[in-house]
């Protein structure tokens, strides 16, 4: 069957007053493409996705589409008029009983604004409700391409994880366009089936998501190793830590297995865990933070609740949350400038704290000094990696370019300000380091310079991000907040999205077979029931996935139009989908008792 074509761009040239952006480009897209869009901020990501949907004009070339192509984009501009409801903006003067038997409708208000009032005026809600109320809008409307600019931005992890879903099953499997800008790595390894970078002028497309893309590009930059020799050591490390951190995510066809692992054979692992603790503890000594039975209310609502958390030296912890849980709360416990209401918070005495916020707050008293003022400031050198470097040498790391040394702080772009923000942090030389929402305005290219920095980072990191990727990258362990309470987490992200999920989930399957306290040594005989119990469950958990492999098929294959036959399918997924999280918990609290028996 021929791939029709959908829309493209020949020869586009686009010129700013201080840069050409692309020279002459030629792109096409397809049915069934799912495109992510990558490259370093200000390379031209947003203003491609702008020529091909019509909203910038280039200055030569032409955009050429197919008759009567409905075409959708959400860029990063508010266009919301703020005196409109939010149910006006969302489905204009439909009545309810027409956008209510639309299951479309209905999957995208459960997936993204079942919080926000429909009658209040798009003026009053924050930020984040109002980026989630425009995508919601455009999600609602029926399209056969969507290009979407930083979706992620605003959502939680639970909110990410179904923006993914959507996107996939959202079209048959060969129609419809998808393009897609974004910093989030996981969300572009689960969404996208071929990656464009935007570098140099230039469009170079590659095979596959994120991982896909990491692969091919190590193998260019091998052929151009001279001219590309930092980046490919960084993109290596990336590639090894996809590897061994992450296999499932080389399960995809077009991840070539065997040529990754002869890339990585040589790279030595993405960190020495005793190393770094051995120095942490030197630093630190064995008392950092304990939060002590705290609790924290606000305005009489608890927020946080019976708190109990030893921090220890060189751990490195991450923390997710649905927005608004409590994490910044904890931070403040953490950092000090939240006081509990009952409990205590324990302070070793040799913590020294730094904290990269969201706001960039420490930029705003040198925001009309020169860039070059505020490193002159600074010591002429600096411990990095066992290496001494300069603070100019760290921001070059981090991808500064020198001759931005010039620019005053106020008027650097919002990227360009977290790398500054990043090095200051860093050289306080803290032994505990708190990132908030680090991935906000940076490209991949930061996050992997950074993430390569805090690799060899001597201290105890904590993190709070919807980041999946850079979580799972460059933290040990996960905690949760749920309900107010601190939850660890064994089973990582992966174990918060099936908690979350049953939370608000079509219901919760009844558990059978023993439940033996985990704080009471197993029999003989209790042991080898509960080894019979996981073999089980590993059988039923794959044959389950089997199912709900076809009925993803079944639904991608399904006539879009028939509504009530979607709206079916999508229940029997929900519900499959609901028994194989509520198995994968039994397994865990299962295989934890015979760990802990062993």
């Amino acid at each position: 069957m021929p791939v029709a074509h959908l829309l493209g761009a020949e020869a586009l040239h686009l010129q700013y007053p201080t840069q050409v952006v692309f020279e002459s480009v030629t792109v096409g897209v397809n049915d069934g493409d799912r495109i992510g869009i990558v490259g370093r901020n200000g390379d031209g990501k947003s203003s491609l996705m702008g020529m091909l949907t019509g909203r910038i004009r280039p200055d030569s070339g032409r955009v050429t589409r197919r008759g009567g192509l409905r075409v959708a984009e959400l860029d990063q501009a508010d266009t919301m008029a703020p005196d409109a409801t939010v149910g006006t903006v969302l489905v204009g003067d439909l009545p309810e009983h027409e956008w209510a038997g639309n299951p479309l409708v209905r999957d995208v208000v459960a997936g993204l604004v079942s919080d926000i009032d429909w009658q209040a005026p798009v003026s009053v809600l924050s930020g984040g409700q109002r980026r989630r109320v425009q995508l919601a809008a455009l999600l609602i409307g029926d399209w056969d391409v969507i290009a979407l600019d930083e979706p992620t931005n605003h959502l939680d992890i639970e909110g990410i994880t179904w923006l993914a879903e959507h996107l996939k099953t959202r079209w048959p499997r060969n129609a419809g366009g998808l393009l897609l800008v974004t910093h989030d790595r996981w969300f572009l390894d689960e969404v996208a089936t071929t990656t464009w970078e935007v570098h140099d002028g230039i469009i170079e497309p590659f095979d596959g998501g994120y991982a896909a893309y990491v692969l091919q590009r190590v193998e260019r930059d091998r052929i151009a190793a001279a001219a590309e020799a930092k980046r490919q050591n960084l993109m290596r490390k990336e590639l090894a830590w996809l590897r061994r951190g992450a296999p499932a995510r080389t399960s995809k066809p077009k991840f070539r297995i065997d040529a990754a692992n002869q890339l990585i054979e040589d790279v030595p692992p993405i960190r020495n865990g005793i190393e770094l603790a051995k120095l942490a503890t030197a630093r630190l000594g064995k008392d950092v933070v304990d939060l002590l039975d705290v609790s924290v209310s606000f305005s009489g609502k608890p927020v946080l609740r019976d708190v109990e958390w030893r921090i220890g030296p060189g751990e490195r912890t991450g923390i997710v949350g649905a927005n608004g849980a409590g994490k910044s709360t904890l931070l403040g416990l953490i950092a000090g400038t939240v006081t509990p209401d009952s409990g205590r918070v324990k302070r070793g005495k040799t913590v020294r704290l730094a904290i990269l916020d969201q706001q960039s707050s420490q930029l705003a008293d040198i925001a009309g000094d020169m860039v070059r003022e505020v490193v002159g400031r600074l010591k002429t050198d600096y411990q990095v990696d066992g290496k001494d470097i300069t603070p100019t040498q760290l921001l070059e790391r981090l991808g500064f370019r020198r001759d931005l040394l010039s620019a005053r702080v106020g008027e650097l772009s919002g990227g360009q300000r977290r790398r500054l923000q990043l090095m200051l942090t860093l050289l306080e030389e803290p032994n505990v380091l708190v990132l908030d929402e680090p991935t906000n305005d940076v490209d991949i290219d930061m996050l992997s310079a950074t993430e390569d920095l805090l690799d060899s980072w001597p201290g105890t990191l904590i993190v709070v991000s919807h980041d999946r990727y850079l979580l799972e990258r460059v933290t040990d362990q996960q905690y949760a907040i749920l309900d107010g309470h601190l939850r660890h987490l064994p089973g990582g992200i992966d174990e918060y999205l099936r908690i979350a999920g049953r939370r608000q989930g079509p219901g919760t399957a009844v558990e059978t077979g023993p439940k033996p306290s985990a704080s009471s040594a197993l029999s003989g005989a209790e042991l080898r029931n509960v080894e019979k119990e996981i073999a089980a469950l590993d059988r039923s958990l794959t044959k389950l996935s089997e199912k709900v492999n076809a009925k993803h098929v079944e639904l991608a294959e399904h006539d879009q139009s028939d509504h009530i036959g979607i709206g079916r399918l999508t229940q029997e997924l929900r519900e499959l989908e609901a028994e194989v999280a509520d198995k994968e918990s039994r397994w865990l609290e299962l295989s934890e008792l015979v760990e802990s028996a062993g």
